[in-house]
């Protein structure tokens, strides 16, 4: 292996350490409180060798959303394996119950990161953000849909909102088990829907 080509992947280790960083860090501590240092600090690269790779806060807020959008497609590739959509869907849900501490303490990672950077008055993240929310209605629509269940544009909007909800009221409680609760309720709402029952997942 030649120095170049080591140089090479070094430096691409260290973007995807401060990618990955970025992502942790802002939905731990928002986008106004978080510094380049912060990052860089968690990443363990110096300061100085972020500007290399991140010139400004914001293009390290854009790297942060495109690792949720990763991990996103990585999540639903591996729930496509699965071979009912049913079946899909409780595994979604189960991922977000088992991801009940982090929500707890945090909220949802892309939910809050919306939700702040609507209020930003420069820029257009926010509906970089918005998007990777569609991804996931989308994917969870097509779920609905192979059950041949009507409005299934309305199902998904009820599931992922439900896991919006349960996520803001897990983190403004400080109480992961309402993930565990509602995670619950929302798996007998799906079971019962192939039968034919309808309603919101909460009744």
């Amino acid at each position: 292996m030649t120095d170049s080509t080591k140089s090479r992947e070094r430096g691409a280790d260290k973007r995807r350490r401060l990618t990955a960083a970025a992502a942790r860090v802002l939905h731990q501590q928002g986008v106004e409180r978080t510094t380049i240092a912060d990052i860089a600090h968690a990443a363990d690269v110096p300061v100085g060798n972020v500007y290399y790779y991140f010139k400004t806060k914001d293009e390290l807020v854009q790297a942060a959303l495109a690792e949720h959008s990763g991990y996103l497609a990585e999540l639903t590739g591996e729930l496509d394996r699965l071979p009912d959509p049913l079946g899909r869907l409780k595994a979604l849900v189960g991922t977000w119950v088992g991801q009940r501490d982090v929500a707890a303490r945090y909220g949802c990672p892309t939910g809050t990161l919306a939700v702040e950077l609507d209020k930003r008055a420069e820029g257009d993240m926010d509906l970089e953000a918005g998007r990777l929310i569609r991804s996931l209605l989308d994917w969870v629509e097509r779920q609905f849909r192979e059950l041949g269940l009507p409005d299934p544009g309305g199902l998904a909007i009820a599931l992922v909102g439900a896991y919006q909800g349960m996520s803001l009221l897990a983190n403004a409680l400080r109480d992961p088990e309402i993930m565990t609760r509602e995670g619950n309720r929302l798996t007998r709402w799906l079971d019962a829907l192939p039968d034919g029952a309808a309603g919101h997942p909460n009744p």
